[in-house]
């Protein structure tokens, strides 16, 4: 049994990196590997050939069912559904679970809501893991060309959706300075020229805090509702804010009172200008988060 555990607590990690990236969810993460771990309690450690993939390979699915009930919870969530964050300043103990989940970036994770399970965990398998054709094909329970092309689909869309996702920290942080730089000196036409039309920003309130119940679309709206923020920030006291890395890349922090209020990051497109804002309100998600 000592060896059974150790083959599991070795491969924890990266287990919890497969399903936060599936998920999207830590609490989700953390309840799928469980039960990943429960049904490798359940088996003879001696007879599997290689416990790696069969740890994977039960994960990915148990991912892929609890992904399913989730979509049909997230349609009556109340206003956008984003990803939750995963602060670097939490992740700096010796060995923390969530180590390697943080390498998956919000944009990306936001971006992979529109694959369907399968395409999701072919495209993350494939991407974030290298695994082979014929591991993900034994994984899904499907052919090698069926992995392909499941490979193939998810980076289409992927390619579609307009945020890079090879954006350096030092880019995102440059673009991130210049343009709330721009908003805290009322410079408003140069805050606007770092925008696009096709600009997308998206918040996630939960039904707990006050958020855009659909996504911004266009310069203009988003730059609108980044000047109100000001304008209010500006007006009532007890606002201010902070930096730290967020799925390893810059975001900006807002706290009211010294409470954290909201995270907001961003991801450029390949012009160099703001294709894509996250903004995180939903306590829920930022109450894993002490300031």
């Amino acid at each position: 049994m000592n060896i059974a555990i150790d083959i599991f607590e070795g491969q924890r990690p990266i287990l919890i990196s497969l399903c936060y990236r599936m998920l999207g969810e830590r609490a989700a993460a953390e309840d799928a590997v469980q039960d990943t771990w429960l049904k490798w309690a359940r088996v003879d450690a001696g007879q599997i050939d290689n416990p790696t993939a069969w740890l994977r390979r039960v994960a990915t699915n148990i991912a892929i069912d609890t992904l399913r009930s989730a979509r049909r919870q997230r349609e009556v969530y109340v206003g956008p559904w984003l990803p939750e964050p995963l602060m670097q300043s939490e992740l700096q103990e010796p060995v923390h679970p969530f180590e390697l989940a943080q390498e998956c970036e919000l944009a990306l994770l936001w971006a992979m809501e529109r694959l369907t399970e399968r395409e999701r965990a072919a495209f993350i398998l494939r991407e974030a893991f290298d695994a082979s054709y014929c591991d993900i094909a034994a994984t899904l329970g499907t052919s090698e060309a069926a992995c392909r092309q499941l490979v193939s689909r998810s980076q289409k869309k992927l390619q579609d959706t307009g945020p890079r996702f090879d954006a350096t920290p030092e880019e995102v942080a440059d673009l991130s300075q210049r343009f709330f730089m721009a908003i805290m000196a009322e410079d408003f036409d140069a805050a606007l020229s770092l925008l696009t039309p096709n600009s997308v920003a998206i918040s996630d309130g939960g039904a707990k805090r006050r958020a855009a119940r659909r996504p911004l679309i266009g310069d203009s709206e988003i730059l609108q509702v980044f000047r109100a923020l000001h304008e209010k920030a500006r007006a009532e006291a007890g606002w201010t804010n902070g930096i730290a890395v967020v799925n390893t890349k810059p975001a900006l922090l807002r706290y009211h009172r010294g409470a954290l209020d909201s995270i907001t990051t961003l991801a450029p497109d390949q012009n160099g200008k703001i294709a894509w804002f996250y903004i995180m309100r939903n306590p829920d998600k930022l109450g894993l988060v002490e300031h």
